[in-house]
Parts: structure tokens; sequence; C-alpha cells
């Protein structure tokens, strides 16, 4: 691997890929695998009138330099080997300025700055960067920010949906922690609440709410009230230039490549960030400005089928889309799928600019059982109507992890839902597939091939012909999260600017859910020695506990965890229909051996390592103890 790490890290750099500096501002040696971290910030000046960079909404009203180009800067966090590492860079797209990807790959038991758990990503030799993309990050310690500049005097039209767990008097306008825009005329906003997606608004008398001081909050003296859908509407002014997000991480990944500081990147990314990837492939950006390939790898982990608001006037970049959170964003909407569909007179696809540009990476999607509950996942491999299976496209892998919730290795434990949460801990599946890409991408050696529930076998149905047991207690969903054909304006698509907001809502997209045993187990998928050697059911949804209001909608990212009986008598005695723990296994040592067996097959197919197999048992024997007791 080609090597010039002084060009990498020093303060001043060469303009290339429209970078034109990097300051480091920490070096510090690491205690494992003889790496260090570098902290910093990177400077970027781009042409507006590159085709390159005209992607970027509003690009040619942002202030420029005496040079005639657009300025702005990102926070930077590389962690690297001393010594020569595999060439990739493994860049995890920053999760509403955090990091996560020590904690999927490398399991830490403790979230510490020194605690690197099993430290995979080191051992690989993989370069980590993490590269601020998100211009609304609060101003906190460790988060990863854009400084990206506003075009003064714009004003347009901001939505803030309001969603609370208990009573409150006062919501950010915010999504999260995330800074909102400027309001710019108080008296012309307005408010709305409603009960349900599709309940009819009621407007709230402005003289009975008003905007905080320093106009960031909504204060509201009656109380927003749990469970119901609150939405402000005003006029926002002085937008962010919200595309450089996506600008800043294709040029610095695009610099360090042309540096030779790595060969190859792997774009990853969680949630928020999966969408991002998506995005990022969908309006263009994995071409540079000479036309090169930024990423050579994609991995959009439990992103479902959504993109998001990433390029767009007035975007807020956290606003996603659940079962009763942000509801009506641009994150769901068409197109869904990596080769074309068709719908309502528009033929599209996710890759099909990346395939014009000849720069289609190699991409992995996967999801848990949560993301076809919750994210509307089963429309990135069906056709629109939802009557068949659509295959992925020749560089694309999709994976579905079976009775998995949005997280991994949750506290099996509830608070505000109706059942405990799902503790399935897919990272041991997640260890393997980085491993699985990176061959792909490096050697040419083709992954396994993807594992999805299909219409076609009845493994994806409509959520009426879910074959779900009937267990004492357990209330089912009434459905799933939907994608809505949603209106934003006549210049939403062409322009990226929204003028309807709310938008108008037509017809939802078929969102088919994955079939399920007599165990309430699904049926299809990467099947983890839980669902294989099962000691309770895991699912994707969980309903609402009824003190936070809506008890009959899934509770957003959470999924469930509903334990057998531990003996027949028990099971009897509560008509339970699943087998009980002891009608399944003669005891422990057996349980434990059928996990084993079940482990050892995952490696065999690509979808566990071999080093983690003793893990999963261990795993296992904590949970067998922790039911039997």
């Amino acid at each position: 691997m080609l090597r010039k790490a002084a060009l990498f890290l020093v303060s001043l750099a060469l303009g290339t890929a429209g970078v034109t500096r990097v300051e480091v501002a920490s070096r510090a040696d690491l205690p494992v695998a003889n790496y260090e971290r570098v902290t910093g910030k990177v400077y970027f000046a781009v042409d507006p009138k590159l085709a390159a960079n005209q992607i970027i909404t509003d690009i040619r009203l942002a202030p420029r330099n005496d040079q005639g180009l657009v300025e702005f800067s990102a926070d930077l966090e590389v962690l690297r080997p001393k010594a020569k590492g595999n060439g990739t860079a493994l860049v995890e797209i920053s999760n509403r300025g955090g990091k996560g990807m020590l904690n999927m790959f490398d399991m830490p038991l403790t979230r510490s700055a020194t605690d690197f758990g099993d430290p995979l990503l080191f051992e690989q030799g993989f370069t980590m960067v993490w590269i601020g993309w998100e211009f609304d990050i609060p101003n906190r310690e460790g988060l990863l920010k854009l400084y990206a500049p506003v075009i003064k005097g714009i004003t347009g039209v901001v939505r803030s949906e309001i969603m609370v767990d208990k009573l409150a008097t006062s919501a950010s306008l915010g999504d999260r922690a995330q800074v909102p825009y400027a309001v710019a005329d108080p008296d012309s906003a307005t408010m709305t609440v409603r009960d349900g997606v599709n309940g009819k608004r009621t407007a709230v008398a402005r003289d009975q709410w008003k905007f905080s001081s320093d106009m960031t909050h909504v204060e509201y003296a009656a109380g927003f009230e749990p469970g119901r859908i609150y939405e402000v509407v005003y006029t926002g002014k002085d937008p962010a230039v919200v595309g450089l997000g996506p600008a800043a991480v294709r040029d610095y990944v695009s610099y360090i490549k042309q540096q030779g500081e790595v060969e190859r990147a792997i774009g990853f990314g969680v949630s928020q960030s999966g969408r991002f990837l998506r995005t990022f492939l969908y309006y263009g950006f994995n071409a540079d400005e000479r036309g090169k390939r930024v990423f050579d790898g994609v991995w959009a982990h439990v992103a479902g089928a959504g993109r998001g608001s990433f390029d767009h006037r007035f975007a807020q970049p956290s606003r996603d889309g659940h079962p009763l959170l942000n509801l009506f964003y641009p994150s769901d909407i068409f197109p869904f799928t990596d080769e074309p569909e068709s719908d309502g007179g528009i033929t599209d696809s996710i890759l099909a600019r990346a395939r014009k540009d000849g720069v289609v990476p190699k991409i992995f999607y996967s999801n848990g059982a949560y993301e076809y509950w919750g994210r509307a996942a089963s429309l990135i491999h069906t056709s629109v109507d939802g009557k068949k299976d659509l295959p992925p496209a020749p560089e694309t892998r999709v994976y579905f992890i079976a009775g998995a919730q949005h997280g991994a290795n949750a506290q099996p434990t509830k608070t505000v839902t109706q059942n405990r949460a799902n503790p399935t801990d897919y990272r041991f599946a997640m260890r393997a597939l980085l491993i699985d890409l990176n061959a792909w991408v490096t050697k040419g050696t083709a992954p396994p091939d993807s594992k999805i529930p299909r219409v076609g076998k009845d493994e994806l149905v409509a959520p009426g012909a879910l074959n779900f047991p009937k267990v004492p207690g357990i209330a089912l969903p009434k459905g799933p999260y939907l994608a809505w054909r949603l209106d934003f304006g006549p210049e939403f698509r062409s322009k990226g600017l929204v003028t309807v907001d709310p938008p108008k809502v037509g017809a939802a997209f078929p969102v088919l859910v994955p079939q399920v045993n007599s165990d309430g187990n699904e049926t299809a998928g990467i099947r983890l020695p839980e669902q294989m050697v099962p000691l309770a059911t895991y699912t994707g949804w969980n309903l609402r506990d009824p003190k936070i209001g809506a008890p009959e909608v899934i509770y957003n990212m959470v999924g469930s965890f509903i334990p057998f009986a531990r003996t027949k008598a028990e099971r009897e005695a509560s008509g339970d229909p699943r087998l009980s723990i002891e009608e399944r296994y003669k005891d422990k040592e057996e349980y434990l051996r059928k996990v084993k067996e079940a482990a050892v097959a995952l490696t065999g197919a690509g979808f566990l390592l071999k080093e983690d197999v003793e893990k999963v048992g261990e795993k296992a024997g904590a949970r067998w103890d922790s039911l039997m007791k």
C-alpha cells in the first residue's frame, strides 16, 4: 500500500478533491494494536460551477470567497495504524454527531474511551474515519459537526413535529437535541394536534402557546399530551447549505485515496447514517469532482427503505420516520430499490445516477425484524405493488437478520413498552459480514448470497396473513409503519424546494412483514442461534405502554422478548401454545450443544466468525441461567 502520512496529517495540504487543508488538533497513541488517534478539522472549498457540485441544493446561492469558491469545514477523527494497515478506510457516517462503529464491531464491555473490546477492527488493520457532515449538531464535547455557510435573506416553510412520552409544557423545535432553524415570523406560525398518523388535525389557538425567548422551543401551558402528534409550522430563515454534508464526506474520502493513505474506502452507516448512504448514492455523490468512485463499498444498516433530508432547502437531517415519530418527512419516498421501478409515471432507482456515472460500489443492506415492521424495509426488494419479489442488483446483497430489533444487545426489560425489549445481539453476524464485505471490495471474493424473506416462498406476507401464536397477554400490532406517496410541492424533486408542508398525502405503498413459525419466530433470513435454538419469541415489534398513550401503536425501534414457560405445567396453566423450555431441551448441556451446532453452521455460511462461536455459547448460557433460575 502506498503510504504518504505526511500529506495526510499535516496542517496545510494540497487543495485536491475540495480539501484545502487539514488542521490537526490532537494526536495520541492508543493502547491497542499499534494505532494512533488523530482529531482535527478539515477545510474545503468547492467550485459551484462544477457539475459534481451542482447536485448540492442552493450551491449557486451560497456565499463565495474571492476565487468564487464555497468554503466550509468539518470535524474529523481518525484511528489509523502506525504500521502498514489493510489499505481500507472504514468510514462511519456519524449518527447525529456520534461514533458507534467500535461498539458494533469490537463489542466493548463499557463505553469508555479505553475499552476497545475484542479489537477486530484494529487486528484487521482498518483505518477508521469519522467526518462531520450534519450542520445542526449541538456544540457538545465529542460530537462531530459540519460548519456550513448559510444563505442570508432566504425564507421558507419549516415543520416541527412534537411527540412526548410524558406530559410536557415545553418542547424543542429541533428533532431530538438538534439545533432548529431560526423563526422569521413568529406571529404567522401555526400549531395543530391530532391522534394517529391519519387523524384529523385540530388547530391550537395561537394565544395558547408561544415561542421561547431564544426562539428554539415551543411553550404550551396546557401541556403536550403523551401519544398525540403536534406540529408547529413556521416560516424559517437563513437556511444552511445542507448538501455540503455529503460533499464533505465525498471530498475527504476522495482526498485520502488520492494522497495514498488508503487504497479503498467502505462507507458504513447505521439507521440515520445508513439512510444518508442510500441518499448519497441516489443524488450522485459517489462520483468525486474528477468523476472517480468515492466509496468502493457501501453498507447501510437498519436503514429500512429510507433516504432522508440530507440535500434540500431547510432540510432537517435528524428527522426520520417511525410508527409514531417524525411522520411525513421526505425519508421513505420513491424510489426504494437499486434497480429501476416505476410509480406515478416516474421510473427511477437508488443507483440510477451511480450507474450512469460508472461509480456503483459493492453494497450491503442489512435490516432486522424491526425495520420490516417499523421502517418499511420490504420495499427495497419487492415491487411497488407488493405482489412480487425483485432480485437485488448484481452489486448488492440484502441481509435480513431475523428476530432483531433496531439496536443490538438491549437489556430485556420494559419501561415504556408492553413487552420486554428484544436482547438479540446481532453484532456477531455484523462482524462476519464486515470481513465478507472487505474481501469482496479488496479481492473480489463474492460474499454470501442475499438472505431475505421472499413473497414467492410465503416468507414475506401481508400483516393480516401473519401466523403469530395466540400467546396469553400479548397484543399484536394493527399493522406496520407505512411509506406514503407524499407531495412536497412541484419543485421538491427537481430543485430541492419544499413549498407544501405538511405534504399532501396520497396512497400508501404496500408494506409486507416476515412470516413466523408456531413459536412466533421468523422463518427466513440470517437466523441466529436465538432463533434456531430458542428460549423465547423474538419480534421486531413492541406496543406502547398505555401510560404513554397510543397503546395500539408500535413503539419506535424496540422489539419484544417473550420467554417460553419454563415447564409444561406453567405452560398449560397459562394457556401458552408454545412448548416450554423443559419440553424442548433435556437440560442446559443439551441446549448449549444445539446452540454450538447452530453457530458452527453459521460460520460455514459466512455469517459468523469461528472465533465467535464460544462467545455466542457464553451469551446463550447466561440467557438460560437468567430464565431458569
